[in-house]
């Protein structure tokens, strides 16, 4: 007998049928022995609902009052799946983030978890319930409602697991597991098995929307074993969990992440002198832009240009702080490029094979991309590159580093 955390995004609560779907998989659950904490999102579209009808009323919607209404999402799907699964004869039980006593801090639409009280969910448990809980919310020390951000049910899963010190912590969602790519890029992209916590990491921040950053963060944290599946397609789905020494000899690349979401600025002729970076960056960093790839060079005639990349969305913002630091470090010229894209290649074999970062340059020069700007970390190399040769750099990238063949052990930790 096994503890699980099951954790259903809005595709797969998105209407009475697919609960139903729902109710019946979770049923299984408790029929083979298990016992099962069920998190749900709200239905599909729901949220999106409630944000338009809080614009109606207000421009700018106060942030208490825009977690109470979102709540309530979530607290509509909780409610129905635990009426499904009593009408299949499963005893459940639901409830929102403050009945289960998530306490969070008091940043209203991005509260941060401090604690889990688990005594009411262990006692539920053991009374034979199943119970279903509301994801994306909790409350603060002064009891009011607050909520995690987009994504956050995720969130809620993990920190559930954490607590209960659950078996598995398992995401249904509408792909059924983590891929060496995007499949709808990459015809060949493979199904990965298993993929390490800082692996998943990287390449949730690099774009993939399998599971939310902060869940991954979580889940590495507290050790918390993550498994992605299908909602409904049945299948082993990928594990993500730490790194297994006795792997590192697999493969050296667990897959090819990408970000159409970049921008790059360049502050030419800027002066050589010392803290010629915080001059450029803090006003950056206090406008709440955040920085990514940063690339400085020196000419010989005592100045430097300094390029960097940002969220798309945050360029002009960017452009308009930038142009003000130019006028007051006396530099020449400003330019921007929002047709730009990140690719990275991403695995824990890196640590233990040389040359990753050669055969990536040549794959990519083999189909004619110029890098514009190289970053690395210990498991990861991501380079820059003109945002309409990115389909055609991570199919090269992908065939490079021999990911659409089967190896021996998939494991590709």
């Amino acid at each position: 007998m096994s503890l699980i955390v099951q954790k259903f995004g809005g595709t797969s609560v998105a209407d009475i049928e697919r609960i139903e779907q729902v109710a019946d998989k979770v049923a299984r659950f408790r029929d083979d022995g298990d016992s099962v904490v069920v998190v749900v999102s709200a239905m599909s579209g729901e949220t999106n609902r409630l944000i338009e009808l809080a614009h109606d009323v207000q421009e700018r919607p106060t942030p208490r009052e825009m977690d109470v209404l979102l709540s309530t999402g979530e607290q509509v799907t909780t409610a129905l799946l635990s009426m499904a699964l009593n009408k299949r004869g499963v005893k459940a039980k639901s409830y929102n983030g403050g009945q289960v006593r998530i306490l969070t801090d008091d940043s209203h639409t991005k509260a941060r978890i401090r604690e889990i009280d688990d005594s009411r969910l262990h006692a539920e448990l053991e009374a034979g319930y199943v119970i279903v809980v509301a994801g994306f919310q909790g409350v603060d020390e002064h009891g009011n409602i607050t909520t995690l951000g987009r994504g956050g049910s995720d969130t809620t899963a993990v920190a559930l697991a954490a607590a209960l010190k659950a078996d598995e912590c398992q995401i249904y969602t509408d792909v059924d597991g983590v891929y060496t790519t995007d499949p709808r890029v990459v015809d060949g992209a493979r199904r990965l098995n298993q993929v390490t916590f800082e692996e998943m990491l990287e390449m949730a921040s690099m774009g993939s929307r399998v599971l939310q950053i902060r869940a991954v963060e979580f889940a590495g944290k507290y050790n918390v074993p993550l498994r992605v599946l299908h909602s409904f397609q049945e299948g082993p789905g990928t594990l993500i969990t730490l790194e297994d020494q006795t792997k590192m000899e697999t493969p050296t690349i667990a897959g090819i992440a990408f970000n159409r979401d970049e921008a790059k600025l360049t502050i030419l002729g800027v002066p050589d002198m010392p803290g010629v970076a915080h001059h450029i960056l803090g006003p950056i960093g206090e406008a709440n832009i955040e920085v990514d790839v940063i690339v400085q060079n020196v000419a010989d005639d005592k100045t430097t240009d300094f390029t960097f990349t940002v969220g798309r969305g945050d360029l002009d913002r960017a452009e308009e702080v930038l142009n003000k630091v130019a006028g007051e470090i006396n530099a020449t010229e400003v330019r921007s490029d929002n047709k730009i894209a990140k690719v990275s290649v991403v695995g824990v074999g890196m640590r233990s094979h040389a040359g990753v970062a050669s055969q990536m340059f040549a794959a990519l020069a083999e189909v004619g991309i110029n890098i514009q700007m190289i970053t690395t970390s210990e498991i990861k190399i991501s380079v820059i590159i003109e945002e309409k040769f990115l389909e055609l750099a991570v199919r090269a990238l992908h065939s490079s580093f021999g990911l659409e063949k089967e190896p021996e052990n998939e494991s590709a930790a």
